[in-house]
């Protein structure tokens, strides 16, 4: 299959803490490492991992770190498609991940996010099996509509509304307000499946033809270790799942098997996702 992101990536520093650190308080990271992340780069490692196929769309800064960013992506086998914004520093966030493997994020530089006019081969989105929709402009989510199969976020709905682009799946979080799927962006799209996620209750799908379903909650297949990227390797994974032709509800069940396996990695590693497929 061929498959593709489009969406955000930052320069993301991570430490480990064994708590958020109150006001006034200094608190001691058991270790700190760098990487490209960020939603749209965790989606694109996911199906990499899973189905060794992942082109990735996405805006960058200029400068030093900006080249770092797209360099780290490329050595994990993406193929990046950059979107170059002139004068700006490279996005870059800070997350704590405390005892419990949540995260906590501080934007240090906001997100840059792919323009449909940025000369990134957009075409080549009409011969992909899916493409997962997390950030962009309106005219990149109507290039991503020339794919077989599109998967949007809800987070996406500022760009969703304005290119009024029908989906075939929209994804929203029960848990999330960022995530939340409304009356409008269901008009702007008009879905055929609108999933939703529960965390550890699992979540729930339904279909525009008045069918509906519920999946549950994976087990985690080893010790947990941190929630970063989780929900977008879910909604990677029910890309790759509907992309290969499966049915909703398999296609659900996918992608929580891999949206746990992933947290039982340290981010932004995925680990091996290929034996969930």
């Amino acid at each position: 299959m061929r498959l593709a992101v489009a969406g955000h990536v930052e320069w993301v520093d991570f430490a480990r803490v064994p708590r958020l650190p109150a006001a006034g308080e200094i608190v001691a990271a058991a270790e700190a490492w760098a990487a490209p992340a960020g939603g749209g780069a965790m989606a694109a490692y996911a199906l990499k991992s899973l189905t060794d196929s992942a082109t990735f769309f996405c805006g960058v800064g200029e400068g030093a770190l900006a080249a770092r960013t797209v360099d780290g992506l490329r050595e994990r086998g993406l193929d990046v498609r950059a979107g170059v914004r002139a004068g700006r520093a490279q996005s870059r966030t800070l997350t704590h991940l405390d005892a419990d493997g949540e995260r906590t994020i501080t934007v240090l530089a906001p997100p840059l996010v792919p323009h449909g006019e940025d000369a990134l081969g957009w075409a080549a989105l009409a011969d992909c099996d899916g493409a997962f929709f997390l950030a962009g402009d309106a005219a990149a989510a109507r290039a991503c509509r020339a794919a077989a199969v599109l998967v949007s976020s809800g987070r996406a709905r500022a760009a969703l509304l304005e290119a009024g682009v029908a989906v075939d799946a929209l994804v929203g979080s029960a848990e999330d307000l960022a995530e939340t799927v409304d009356n409008a962006l269901l008009a702007a799209t008009a879905p055929r499946w609108v999933v939703t996620t529960e965390g550890e209750r699992g979540g729930a799908w339904a279909g525009a033809d008045g069918t509906s379903g519920r999946w549950a909650a994976a087990p985690l297949p080893g010790v947990p270790v941190d929630a970063f990227g989780c929900g977008d390797a879910f909604a990677a994974a029910l890309t790759a799942g509907l992309a290969d032709g499966r049915a909703i509800g398999d296609a659900c069940a996918l992608a929580a098997r891999v949206g746990a396996a992933v947290r039982c990695e340290r981010a932004p590693s995925v680990g091996d996702l290929a034996r969930w497929w």
